[in-house]
């Protein structure tokens, strides 16, 4: 059965803001189909409709194009290619290689060619299927390998190494070598890519548009369009899901829809179909490993040797920082006395990847589960026994590969308290019972944990800004720079303020985020949206505080009352005014010695005594360093923890699976908002689930993406679901000095997915002798588990390897 679990409903009037299950603030929108998205806004008069032109081929050059049948289709009013854009042809968030409109060449299938511009949507996607264009193929790539041996990287190399690994490779008792892959994963946000663009007076241009990144696209924009970015203003209220797939690539759709509106003058809207969206866009990176690693009779790891592969796709995109945290989460939560790491990004005629939840970590992280789970199996240990002896511990036992001490850690105590909770011991016994007297079924079990930082690895991205409004009437208004996609930014920043000025949560809104308020604005990703936004908004919050705290004490000077009309001024010649901290706000009511007065009455008095009731407020993470060369420093402000207990069952003949039951217990911190955080972790473990078990991605022989739409795509469903699911938050108030010590919950519970894949691995193993070492490839979909599942009868080595055009380039001088 389900344990009992904190309500989500609306806590009591009299329950504090912060740390209470609160709904989210868009709920009763939500439910009532009224909250509005960028397609959902009103369509300014004359609105106009753009499609996209998509290359049918993943690497030529273009020859001709012809656009006769175009033009002469009901309702077009024009076309736009790359010749048309007056300012800078590229998207690209940090190398320049990424074309808004292909020009010349096109690099994978699906890659926008031009815009049909028209008066409805369906006439402008109809009149784009009419072009004619005519290429001379080019050699195309398409296997991350294959690219990564001919030296086809959108970047050079990483390296990340400490101690002398060779050394300790050659001293090991056991010595083990093998490959591995793990597929990538399509971000399928319920709402799609979409942009509005709206000329304004004197060559301005408003743009709407599903972004977790709106001062990147109000860049884009402006540099698309060869003007200033204070022409450009982007808008965004709430997305429907971008999971890290509106971080970077909605600039596209952003700049066409501005380009258009620039061109002809009037309102235009793109928003692509589903399969338009999935064949244009990049989806999480898939990794192909390599790896050597040396351990002792206790699975202990002694030296770890690795060579990552990733598909980057045509263009650099955000790889660079999507390898650099891969690298640093190799490690998960297990000390590597020796390391040498190596990551390469492979230029591929497949669709440039980008940023997804976790951001490379899970794929880091998750190679050291299957060496681990490796390593215990074949000394015939419990792999949760190998994982303990492995955890990072007291000096000695404390330094990351990259330097960084970890000082929080609380994966000791999180995982006694889960193993205890989730009965695990017993159920394995139970587990092993079953899987003697079953001819056909398997169960499985597994604990993993996680460990996962949390910063920008840039430095200089992790700062925030927030404005913070105070009306006469004692409402609050905050805007920052943070973007809504569902997660509960809004609301926990709301919170946030409401406890900074003591009062009900009902009394605080957060609007659309917006480049003319706050300006210079990070993206809202790696977790870092509460932490960054909400410290600003508690800041400027507090100022004002202050202010009206001062105001009190002037108003209430020593020995009167005040008056209800104008400041009375500094308390009598002579006498030091009181400290304005001890000025107490909360219940709505502001405490002054012995004197209450209602917040909203104080701030009235305010306004009447010219006292500033707004304030603009600034965050900036500290303690952060980060060498890029070296990949070294301390680019982490803290770590999250957490872990999980997955039980499924397999079935032999047919390779389907049910997971039926799971045990999620992860590290909040102090959380602010119980209800959100743990919605974030029920999601995030079902969204890494699917991205190990069923989440295929594959391009048929000529570079066409096959899985691009629900019908060819399988995304976890509500079946899916455990009918047993527990989800607990490890109360640990987190020592850094974070926002009321909670922690980042965004994307740290993806990994606690991890479970799932290795509970099925020990479900297959359980079909042999049970201490082989199953060659599951991730996804493990049906055919994977009965690839596995044959392997595993035929009794294969420790380690299959899964073969390769090369395998010379993974050579340790490569």
């Amino acid at each position: 059965m389900n344990e009992p679990i904190e309500p989500t409903s609306s806590p009591p009037a009299s329950a504090p803001p912060a740390g209470q299950p609160h709904p989210h603030e868009s709920a009763h929108l939500h439910v009532a189909g009224e909250a509005t998205y960028v397609d959902d806004l009103p369509e300014p008069a004359g609105t106009a409709h753009a499609a996209l032109g998509l290359s049918t081929q993943a690497h030529a050059r273009i020859v001709a194009m012809d656009f006769g049948a175009v033009l002469a289709a009901p309702g077009v009013l024009g076309v736009l290619v790359a010749a048309d854009i007056p300012g800078r042809n590229d998207c690209g968030p940090i190398v320049h290689d990424d074309p808004i409109l292909a020009a010349g060449e096109v690099h994978y299938v699906g890659q926008p060619i031009f815009a049909v511009i028209a008066d409805e949507r369906d006439a402008a996607r109809r009149a784009a299927r009419l072009a004619r264009i005519d290429y001379a193929p080019l050699p195309a790539r398409l296997d991350p390998l294959e690219a990564a041996c001919a030296g086809e990287l959108v970047l050079p190399p990483m390296r990340l190494m400490r101690g002398d690994v060779d050394a300790a490779l050659a001293a090991a008792p056991h010595r083990v070598e093998g490959r591995w892959q793990v597929g990538g994963q399509e971000h399928f946000y319920l709402e799609g890519q979409v942009a509005l663009a709206q000329p304004r007076e004197d060559g301005c241009m408003q743009v709407w548009c599903s972004t977790q990144h709106p001062s990147e696209m109000q860049q884009v924009v402006a540099h698309c369009l060869g003007i200033a970015a204070h022409r450009v203003v982007v808008e965004m209220r709430r997305m429907g899901g971008g999971f890290g797939g509106k971080e970077s690539q909605s600039a596209l759709f952003a700049c066409v829809a501005a380009l258009a509106a620039a061109r002809f003058r009037r309102a235009i809207k793109l928003r692509p179909d589903r399969d338009d969206d999935i064949a244009i866009t990049g989806k999480r990176h898939d990794f192909h490993y390599d790896y050597t690693v040396g351990h002792d009779e206790e699975g202990r790891l002694l030296a770890l040797r690795v060579d990552m592969v990733a598909r980057a796709g045509c263009s650099a995109d955000l790889s660079g920082p999507v390898a650099t945290r891969a690298l640093c989460h190799v490690d998960n939560a297990y000390h590597l006395p020796a390391a040498d790491l190596r990551a390469r990004l492979a230029r591929t005629h497949t669709q440039s990847n980008t940023a997804f939840r976790g951001f490379g970590g899970p794929q880091g992280a998750i190679l050291a589960e299957w060496v681990i789970d490796g390593i215990a199996r074949t000394l015939g240990r419990d792999p949760l026994d190998v994982r303990r002896a492995n955890f990072y511990g007291g000096p000695g036992r404390d330094t990351t590969p990259y330097g960084q001490v970890v000082a929080d850690n609380v994966l000791h105590a999180l995982v006694d308290e889960l193993e205890a909770s989730s009965d695990y011991r017993a159920r394995r016994a139970e587990i092993a019972a079953f899987n003697a007297a079953a001819p056909v079924l398997r169960r499985g079990l597994a604990l993993t944990p996680v460990k996962f930082g949390i910063s920008f690895n840039l430095t200089h991205l992790n700062q925030a800004g927030a404005l913070v409004h105070v009306y006469a009437d004692g409402s609050v208004l905050v805007n920052h720079g943070g973007t809504e996609m569902g997660q509960g930014l809004h609301t926990k920043v709301c919170q946030v303020v409401a406890a900074e000025l003591g009062i009900a949560l009902e009394r605080v809104r957060a609007t659309a985020t917006d480049t003319s308020k706050v300006a210079n604005t990070s993206a809202t990703a790696a977790s870092t949206g509460a932490d960054l936004n909400g410290q600003a908004a508690a800041a400027a919050a507090r100022t004002i505080r202050m202010r009206l705290a001062e105001f009190a004490l002037r108003r209430f000077a020593e020995g009167g009352e005040g008056g209800q009309g104008e400041d009375r001024g500094d308390a009598r010649p002579g006498r030091r005014p009181a400290d304005p901290a001890a000025v107490r706000f909360a219940d709505g009511q502001v405490y002054v010695g012995a004197h209450t007065i209602p917040f909203a009455e104080l701030v009235g008095a305010a306004y009447r005594a010219r006292v500033q009731l707004w304030s603009d407020g600034f965050y900036a993470t500290p303690g952060l360093h980060w060498d890029a060369a070296t990949l070294t420093g301390h680019p982490f402000h803290y770590f999250a923890y957490g872990a999980a207990v997955s039980e499924v069952v397999v079935d032999t003949l047919t390779g389907e699976w049910r997971l039926l039951r799971a045990d999620l217990l992860h590290d909040a911190g102090s959380s602010i908002n119980p209800a959100i955080d743990r919605g974030q972790v029920e999601g995030a473990f079902i969204q890494g689930m699917g991205w190990l078990t069923m989440e295929e991605l594959w391009w048929n022989a000529e570079g066409r993406l096959m899985t691009h739409a629900p019908s060819t795509y399988k995304i976890p469903a509500a079946h899916d679901c455990p009918a047993d699911l527990r989800v607990r938050l490890f109360h640990n108030p987190n020592r850094a000095d974070t926002l009321l010590r909670s922690k980042a919950v965004g994307e740290p519970p993806l990994l606690l997915g991890f479970s799932v894949f290795f509970a099925l691995r020990d479900a297959i193993a359980a079909a042999g002798d049970g201490h082989s070492n199953p060659p599951l490839r991730a996804p493990a979909t049906p055919e994977a588990i009965l690839d596995a599942l044959d392997a595993v009868r035929r009794r294969p080595t420790p380690d299959a390897r899964r073969p390769t055009p090369d395998a010379s380039h993974l050579t340790p001088d490569a």
